[in-house]
């Protein structure tokens, strides 16, 4: 019986939103293709990206709830108003979702950045607002890969809260080693990611991890998506009203014997 309750709790959280609804986490990908990052380095953030997508442990926490799937949306940023959609938002609903977004990572070509400003806070802007947007899933986060601080635009400790309302902001800092980037020095990680943990992640639970170089940034991904995708405890009012219960009694295994 525990199982049917479990179900009729769910059906309860559907019926109270919107019928497009059924999600448990919107998640937003922000990879930095700022004038930093050359192609080699590009290369090694795409394609890790999709490795980290076909993971075993990636896939088992993307699809931990089907009749709840994780929304997905993958993005790069670089300058103010330099933000361009890889992948638009898709709900995840199996292995062969994965698969395709990966495909599509993994295909997407670089388009050249001459500029070389970071500007941390406009990626956060539109992160944030693109996640707004899938209000009726049950949490929202976004993830600000980078590889150093923001150098144009608002600082990203200027966001004002209410431009990125309930959404979680994370960050994977890169210490970039590649053949072209004489000047970087991978002892810098640590002081970047004491600047994200001081002005670029934000919400309950929000974390940073690290990729000592690029070619770390498939396993620093995995790590993070892992990390990301488990359950918390979510509102069943999109809005965040209401009573707080944990996806996993909403959303758990439903035995198939009635008599369980």
């Amino acid at each position: 019986m525990r199982g049917l309750a479990r179900l009729v709790l769910l059906l309860t959280a559907m019926l109270a939103a919107p019928a497009h609804s059924a999600c448990r986490q919107a998640l937003a990908l922000g990879l930095d293709v700022s004038g930093s990052v050359d192609m080699w380095e590009y290369r090694l953030q795409l394609d890790g990206l999709a490795a980290a997508l076909l993971d075993p442990e990636v896939q088992e926490a993307f699809l931990l709830y089907p009749e709840a799937p994780v929304r997905l949306m993958v993005f790069e940023w670089s300058a103010q108003g330099h933000q361009r959609v890889v992948i638009g938002w898709q709900d995840v609903t199996g292995p062969a979702a994965l698969l395709a977004a990966a495909e599509v990572v993994r295909s997407t070509k670089s388009v050249p950045v001459n500029n070389p400003s970071t500007a941390i806070g406009a990626a956060m802007v539109f992160g944030a607002a693109e996640l707004q947007q899938q209000a009726g899933c049950w949490r929202m986060t976004l993830d600000i890969s980078g590889d150093g601080p923001s150098n144009i635009g608002r600082h990203p400790r200027l966001i004002e809260p209410h431009e990125t309302g309930p959404v979680i902001i994370n960050g994977l800092v890169i210490g970039p080693d590649g053949p072209s980037n004489t000047t970087k020095n991978r002892h810098n990680v640590k002081s970047l990611m004491g600047y994200y943990q001081s002005y670029v992640i934000r919400g309950p639970g929000a974390f940073v991890v690290a990729a000592l170089d690029y070619e770390d940034f498939a396993e620093a991904m995995r790590r993070k998506l892992i990390r990301e995708l488990q359950p918390a405890a979510v509102s069943r009012d999109p809005a965040g009203a209401g009573t707080s219960v944990d996806i996993a009694d909403l959303v758990g295994p439903v035995p198939l014997d009635p008599a369980q």
